[in-house]
């Protein structure tokens, strides 16, 4: 199992770097980059936001001179108009007068060092918006991951026990509902139900905190925590167990089928001790298998409307406004979070198989 594993980690190094190689070829080809997106503020006169930072209005760092002339032609359409002497002087800024393959070297340069380069918008450090927005998203994704494992595997296994009946006819239409409406509707219904939209108002509707809570003790600040974290929770678990329940039921339901079940019933075994002693591990690999895909998925992307709907600044929020503003470190560097996340996980889950079940080795494949 070492050798395997220590095969795996080493595999995780071209995999990454193919990941953010195409990603980095498709990026040079998208329209609107940051420069244009800019110049295009310069050229309507914005001021604020990103350009204040740029150009040194609004505390920020000083990255740009401020537009000198009106004459002058570029590559960029947004930067018709203005003096060219600007434009190479934002684009050096950016780094965008260097050619694509030295920029891309420095970006794996600096990810070699977990150094994630600098916001082009923010004027942070990538890996401290990172971490600073990871408890959020790590707080959403454990939580219902948590929940709909602990919900889903009881509730398939019983389906699976109970096929045919009417709880297994009742159960699949909830199921079903749960699967169709998207998480994000929920999380809107709850807030307009439970959180002061049209009816009561029991739970916050943002934040992880309430308003000075950083003063309170420990236990009420995990009181408050946990206050805030229901709503979300809820919309995130009531959207995302359907899948891994329907998994659990027909999972079991091929092992019981199969001649060891029966094999072992013969010989008086009570159905606890076949579902759980003999049916348990095998029908546990499929659902093992697809645990860091589902707390992947949970944690980055399935998260994103909910943290709109409820103001929580997570990562899957900070990703999209990235990518939104083409704030290209930013993009990058949470892309390469999460592919390693992501592949240490799957590593994760080829461990959680041989714990299920002794008898997988992975040494002896060929």
């Amino acid at each position: 199992m070492a050798a395997y594993l220590l095969r795996r980690l080493l595999l995780v190094v071209p995999t990454l770097f193919g990941i953010i190689l195409i990603n980095f070829v498709v990026i040079q080809f998208a329209p609107g980059g940051p420069v244009e997106q800019l110049l295009a503020e310069l050229r309507t006169g914005g001021s604020g936001g990103s350009l204040g930072r740029l150009t040194g209005e609004g505390g920020g760092e000083s990255r740009a001179p401020q537009p000198r002339g009106e004459s002058g032609t570029s590559s960029y359409r947004g930067a018709r108009g203005l003096d060219p002497a600007l434009v190479r002087d934002i684009e050096r800024s950016f780094g965008f007068d260097k050619p694509a393959y030295q920029r891309f070297g420095e970006m794996l340069s600096g990810y070699l060092r977990f150094d994630l380069g600098q916001s082009l918008f923010r004027g942070r450090p990538v890996l401290d918006l990172i971490l600073e927005r990871l408890p959020v998203s790590i707080s959403l994704g454990l939580w219902s991951t948590l929940i709909i494992y602990l919900v889903s595997i009881p509730l398939g296994i019983r389906k699976a026990v109970r096929d045919g009946t009417p709880f297994d006819a009742w159960t699949s239409g909830a199921v079903l509902i749960g699967y169709a409406v998207p998480g994000f509707l929920f999380a809107i219904l709850l807030v307009v139900l439970f959180a002061g939209g049209s009816f009561v108002q029991w739970f916050p509707s943002r934040g992880l905190f309430s308003p000075g809570a950083e003063l309170w003790s420990f236990p009420q600040r995990a009181l408050d925590y946990a206050w805030h974290m229901v709503l979300p929770t809820i919309a995130l678990v009531i959207g995302g167990f359907a899948g891994l329940v329907m998994l659990t039921k027909n999972s079991f339901l091929e092992e019981i089928g199969k001649q060891y079940v029966l094999t072992a019933r013969a010989k008086g075994a009570g159905e606890g001790r076949v579902l759980y002693g003999h049916v348990w591990r095998n029908a546990m690999l499929l659902i093992i298998a697809g645990f860091p895909a589902a707390f992947i998925g949970i944690l980055f992307t399935g998260a994103l409307l909910v943290e709109i709907v409820f103001s929580l600044d997570g990562l899957g929020l900070l990703g999209f406004d990235s990518a939104i503003r083409r704030d290209y470190p930013v993009m990058f560097g949470t892309l390469y979070m999460f592919t390693l996340l992501g592949l240490v996980m799957q590593i994760v889950g080829d461990f959680a198989y041989t714990l299920v079940d002794p008898r997988i080795d992975f040494e002896s494949r060929r």
